[in-house]
């Protein structure tokens, strides 16, 4: 059988991807190297941030609200809610990097929010104590994702709409061939008019070109004792000199989630990195909250370790590999991707069936990375 697109890699984006191309009705495969929905990679870890003011940079803002939309049509297919609006609170100096880009994005496209004073965002949120100097962007619609569900109820959909899912297949090459490509794996080849690759920290072996772009980095998150969270605790981004944190409220009997954001950028192997939580670890995730909001540093409940697939700009990468218009590749998302999933999927959709999209990726082209190797 020929298929029409098969996707390599089953997380977040190749799942929002499967999904896309199964509801039009496309012959479409995923091949996924682990069980769907593992723990090996990056889209693992109960929930995500969602935040619509982007201080990465205004440019992702329609994606955003795109992405919301199809966020709501997720849950009303799949019967059940994923996206938990309870409003997010970015936090620093006004000078730092997540609060002035938070506000230039949320005026640059008129997003609701408010600026408040070092002594407002205290007495509206007891949890923090802050420097007299800072400020917080209050988001009234950001909030968190319920992850892993979600990406459960995207492969429900996508088999029930008549897509093939293949665990534990790994893809060893996928080759360019007249009107279009062959994906072998170590059980069989697949004939298709297009692949995406949405492999994320094995990304640059199935596409090797794009390898000296991508450097894979270990993270650890970590589950504080919910009891001991103040009612009113937004999901939060602090930045401050331990460097960005951030939280999400306790949810479905989970303490609440911290984590410092790129961690210590310690570069690894995706196969072979450390996934035990260290001692060090816990200390730089707790870091932060003896200085700026001591009433969350509770008890350690649960902690796990994942990985992000970075590009040298931290933006994401989603184009076809060069000189290989048969092959669409997804990401890598730096950390920051998993509330896009939905519009990146009818993204790829659109590339490895038209070859073209509506959206707007330039900032997100092949082209814009350094033509020399990363140093």
């Amino acid at each position: 059988m020929a298929w029409d697109v098969v996707v390599c890699g089953l997380g977040a984006m190749g799942g929002a991807a499967l999904h896309a191309l199964a509801r039009r009705g496309k012959r479409v495969l995923a091949l996924e190297r682990y069980t769907p929905g593992h723990d090996r990679g990056s889209s693992h870890g109960r929930t995500r941030i969602i935040r619509l003011g982007y201080f990465e940079h205004p440019s992702y803002v329609p994606l955003l609200r795109r992405a919301y939309v199809l966020w709501r049509e997720l849950e009303a297919a799949a019967g059940r809610p994923f996206l938990h609006i309870t409003g997010i609170a970015e936090i620093g100096p006004p000078t730092g990097t997540l609060v002035r880009g938070t506000l230039a994005a949320s005026r640059t496209h008129a997003l609701h929010h408010e600026l408040l004073t070092a002594a407002e965002t205290m007495q509206r949120f007891p949890a923090f104590i802050l420097p007299p100097e800072y400020v917080a962007v209050w988001q009234p619609d950001g909030g968190f994702l319920d992850l892993e569900p979600a990406m459960e109820a995207q492969r429900g959909l996508a088999a029930a709409a008549g897509a093939e899912i293949h665990g534990g297949e790994m893809v060893q090459a996928i080759e360019t061939r007249p009107g279009g490509v062959r994906v072998v794996t170590e059980q069989r080849r697949y004939e298709a008019a297009a692949a995406i690759v949405a492999a994320g920290p094995w990304t640059g072996r199935l596409v090797p070109e794009l390898d000296r772009h991508l450097c894979v980095t270990r993270q650890a998150v970590a589950w504080l004792e919910a009891s001991a969270v103040p009612a009113r605790c937004p999901a939060f981004i602090l930045e401050s000199r331990h460097g960005m944190h951030y939280g999400i409220p306790p949810h479905d009997g989970a303490g609440i989630k911290i984590a410092k954001h790129h961690h210590e950028d310690q570069t690894v192997d995706p196969d072979s990195f450390d996934r035990r939580f260290s001692t060090r670890d816990e200390s730089l995730i707790r870091a932060a909250l003896v200085d700026h909001a001591p009433a969350l540093n509770s008890r350690l409940v649960a902690a796990e370790t994942c990985l992000y697939t970075m590009t040298p700009d931290n933006d994401f990468l989603i184009d076809f590999a060069p000189g290989r218009p048969e092959l669409v590749v997804a990401s890598p998302c730096s950390g920051h991707g998993f509330k896009f999933a939905p519009v990146i999927g009818e993204i790829l959709a659109d590339l490895a069936t038209t070859g073209a999209t509506n959206h707007d990726i330039a900032r997100f082209r092949l082209a814009r990375l350094p033509a020399s190797p990363q140093g």
